[in-house]
């Protein structure tokens, strides 16, 4: 095996190693990342939901209020408005899901399963805390969960306080047995937004391509570089020199010297043999 065999050979088996560590030392970084973009996608469909409750209720809901005695409007609750808005992304994503769970909602739909009422006291024994998120395995696949608490404003207890108080309108509409006895200041919900963890392994591939392609690129250019200096610097000028003791060997003593301008280890290799060639040519003149 010559010895750029030998170098390539070993120089691919670093490449294999560098890569390897390179991809197990990324690997929890780009997950990380990929994950906090979601993440982050997740913060900014929330916040458009808020931003429909607001608009809803400093907009919509003063305007409604005056019927709502005589007809019960579903577009004045801000609930209703989100959730109506986030249809839109719904339509386009439909893995992507807002709900707007309670512990004790006026409409049964809105009621939290276990996993949601698990959230929701949650933030009620950590009141502090202003949002959570965690990975939720579903019969889809693993989900990643967004929520922030849902915390009943004064403006909710003209309609949350009791059913005697309570537009009729409403309560025709939903009855009298939930939604009411709310506290105010109270945490009675989530928001919740559910976003697919196939949208974070998508990027997490994405985000992992951008590290590789350029790593494995600087490997190639690191390699073809590396064979070039070798031909040029060790390889050739070797060959040359082995011809050269080829044909002293042979009996040539005419060869020419090999010129070698490097003061490398080469370049003394190359001046210790043309020593030798003179000193052999001199020693046979001598002879003859």
């Amino acid at each position: 095996m010559g010895l750029r065999a030998k170098f390539n050979l070993l120089m691919l088996a670093v490449a294999v190693i560098g890569v390897g560590l390179f991809a197990l030392a990324a690997d929890p970084l780009v997950d990380a990342v990929a994950r906090q973009e979601v993440l982050q996608s997740s913060r900014i469909m929330m916040e458009s939901a808020a931003g429909a409750r607001k608009y809803t209720s400093e907009q919509i809901a003063p305007i409604l209020k005056p019927q709502i005695g005589e007809h019960f409007y579903p577009q004045s609750v801000s609930a209703y408005a989100a959730k109506r808005n986030f249809d839109v992304i719904h339509s386009k994503f439909p893995d992507y899901m807002y709900r707007e769970a309670a512990l004790n909602p006026t409409n049964p739909q809105d009621r939290a399963s276990d996993w949601e009422a698990d959230i929701i006291n949650g933030f009620r024994a950590h009141p502090e805390q202003s949002e959570m998120s965690l990975e939720r395995q579903t019969a889809t696949g693993p989900m990643l969960e967004l929520a922030r608490p849902l915390v009943n404003k004064p403006a909710c207890m003209e309609c949350h306080d009791t059913a005697a108080d309570a537009p009729k309108s409403m309560l025709a509409l939903y009855g009298s047995e939930n939604g009411f006895g709310w506290k105010p200041g109270e945490i009675i919900g989530a928001q919740i937004v559910s976003v697919p963890m196939s949208a974070s392994t998508v990027r997490a591939e994405q985000i992992r391509k951008l590290f590789l392609v350029p790593f494995l690129g600087f490997l190639v250019l690191l390699f073809v570089s590396m064979n070039v200096l070798l031909h040029f610097v060790v390889i050739r000028p070797m060959e040359k020199i082995a011809e050269n003791a080829e044909a002293v060997s042979m009996g040539k003593m005419d060869t020419p010297e090999y010129q070698y301008r490097g003061r490398d280890q080469i370049g003394r290799l190359a001046g210790s043999f043309n020593r030798m060639q003179r000193s052999l040519v001199e020693a046979f003149r001598m002879l003859g």
